[in-house]
């Protein structure tokens, strides 16, 4: 089989199977022991991104453990920022702190330059070639980056914020420069995505994890038309799907599902499946849907759960995958039943 015919990728060109193509977000985590034992021997989080041999193994980890039909590229997408020139790092227990804090000094944002970039992410580069490599054809290789608008709140709060749609603030009081900020942000991503594409990805996803709250002109500003420049870029480029992941945007995820450079949207947890189907689906494939904490428990309420899911979408292209990412609580025992329970309907 050609990596063109894997079923991820048939999906993804709007063919429907009755069997869907199964991977996770967060698939690789903290809640598989492996993936634990490589974290700790690479030292600092960061260290493990930036390490290929590393990065590959944990990549790999959940294709070997549960057979899953696509794997995607362990990163981070605050790389970005960091590779134009902000100073990133994680404190323990707490997450990601960057600076400048832009929020309080968006003309820091002008020292930022996007030229040197692929000197920072070439062993992310070289993670997508070797994970690539190491995948059978029939396993299909995902590559990512944060959407603008989520990478940009982290660069204005300087870390992640429990309401980040409050940062829009700043779009208000100096539309300009964060106009410039989100075409920087916008320009770098598309360059990352297509050396991604160049080193072996087969798709590409922009996770757009803090779109819900925005009102509807900014939303199209600061969501809408950075991705959609993104995904024409890299398949102007490249050739090679593109999915897009407006989190919590409801009703307004139709405007991402209908922009020609976008082959599929990522549902979250709130978006009922019926509306989906009926809103979503006419324009391109539909991934997602899951409650990751279904994942938890196990069992019939996660079995029927899943069957709902799966038969909301009959008919039409459809990927199996949770609404936001398996926390590290999860039981792998738990994922790989419902691998089974899917395969075996």
């Amino acid at each position: 089989m050609s990596q063109e015919n894997s079923k991820f990728m048939r999906v993804l060109r709007g063919e429907p199977l009755s069997i869907p193509p199964i991977w996770f977000m967060r698939q690789a985590g903290r809640y598989l022991p492996e993936y634990r034992a490589v974290r700790e021997e690479a030292g600092g989080f960061l260290d493990l991104c930036y390490n290929p041999d590393k990065a590959t193994r944990v990549t790999l980890q959940p294709i070997e453990r549960f057979d899953l039909d696509a794997a995607i590229l362990f990163a981070d997408i605050l790389l970005i920022p960091q590779a134009l020139g902000m100073k990133l790092w994680f404190e323990q227990g707490e997450g990601p702190r960057l600076e400048p804090v832009l929020k309080d000094d968006m003309s820091a944002a002008g020292k930022l330059s996007g030229d040197d970039i692929h000197k920072t992410l070439s062993p992310v580069y070289e993670t997508v070639s070797q994970v690539r490599a190491a995948l059978p054809p029939e396993k299909a290789l995902i590559g990512f980056a944060g959407a603008p608008w989520t990478v940009a709140t982290y660069m204005l709060a300087g870390q992640g914020v429990k309401d980040p749609s409050a940062l829009r603030m700043t779009a208000y009081q100096s539309p300009d420069k964060m106009a410039a900020l989100i075409d920087l942000i916008a320009s770098a991503t598309a360059e990352y995505l297509i050396r991604q594409a160049q080193a072996g990805a087969n798709a590409v996803m922009l996770f757009d994890s803090w779109a819900a709250g925005l009102p509807s002109a900014l939303f199209h500003d600061l969501c809408v038309d950075p991705v959609r420049r993104i995904a024409a870029e890299v398949k102007a480029k490249t050739g090679i799907p593109v999915i897009g992941f407006p989190r919590g945007s409801g009703p307004a995820y139709s405007e991402v599902a209908k922009l020609k450079e976008i082959d599929a949207v990522s549902i979250d947890t709130g978006l009922p499946w019926d509306w989906a189907a009926e809103n979503l689906s006419p324009h391109g494939a539909v991934q997602g849907g899951l409650d990751q904490l279904l994942l938890l428990e196990g069992g019939d309420a996660l079995f029927s759960s899943a069957d709902r899911l799966i038969d909301s979408f009959a008919g039409k292209p459809f990927i199996f995958n949770v609404g936001h990412g398996l926390i590290p609580q999860t039981p792998p025992e738990h994922v790989a039943a419902l691998v089974k329970h899917i395969r075996e309907r």
